[in-house]
């Protein structure tokens, strides 16, 4: 496994979850997690990403998603967390702002070491399908929390509630892209006055 690979596993008495992330990847992905809603929101954050996702998950669906869509969201973070590392060398910000149709979002990424989730989406509706949209603020939480990100999510219009999800995925994706991306002008540079992120 590179420099820029991680993999994570979360095994509790409501979910089983294994994670692999390549953050230099191409978007290649393979992603089960009993949950199809999330599934397609991650395969955005893989391709628009181009992170390589590998995700494997059982949770208690026979209660509610709840506990699969949390612990994803946390698992997630502690894979590229580590696959980052001390974030020697990143850009360590990110910003992309999506259309689909009449959807519209943007989401700021900064890899400060301080978990802080900034979230403003007013759903049009409160289910798409089965899915309850309340759970990705949950999924967000639990990324921001072990990743240890500022996140700013905002939906700047949009009507249908699957297009400002996916909106909201694809600039996730993208942004944490940008943020990740080495530069090479700091290669061997910690991007803080502080010298630590």
């Amino acid at each position: 496994m590179s420099a820029r690979e991680a993999a994570v596993s979360r095994h509790t008495s409501e979910t089983q979850i294994d994670v692999r992330v390549g953050l230099d990847g191409r978007g290649e992905r393979r992603i089960e997690s009993g949950i199809p809603f999330l599934d397609h929101m991650l395969d955005q954050v893989a391709r628009h990403g181009l992170i390589d996702l590998d995700i494997t998950a059982r949770g208690d669906l026979e209660i509610d998603d709840h506990h699969t869509v949390e612990d994803l969201g946390i698992t997630l973070g502690q894979a590229c967390a580590k696959a980052w590392g001390d974030k020697r060398g990143l850009t360590r910000y990110g910003e992309s702002t999506v259309p689909l149709d009449e959807a519209l979002s943007r989401v700021v990424i900064d890899l400060s070491g301080r978990p802080g989730l900034f979230y403003r989406i007013d759903w049009p509706r409160a289910r798409i399908g089965r899915f309850d949209v309340d759970l990705l603020r949950e999924f967000f939480q639990g990324f921001v929390n072990h990743a240890a990100v500022t996140l700013h999510i905002d939906m700047l219009q949009g009507a249908n509630a699957h297009h400002v999800a996916e909106t909201v995925f694809k600039a996730f994706g993208r942004a944490l892209r940008q943020a990740m991306t080495p530069d090479a002008r700091q290669a061997d540079i910690i991007p803080s006055t502080k010298g630590s992120l």
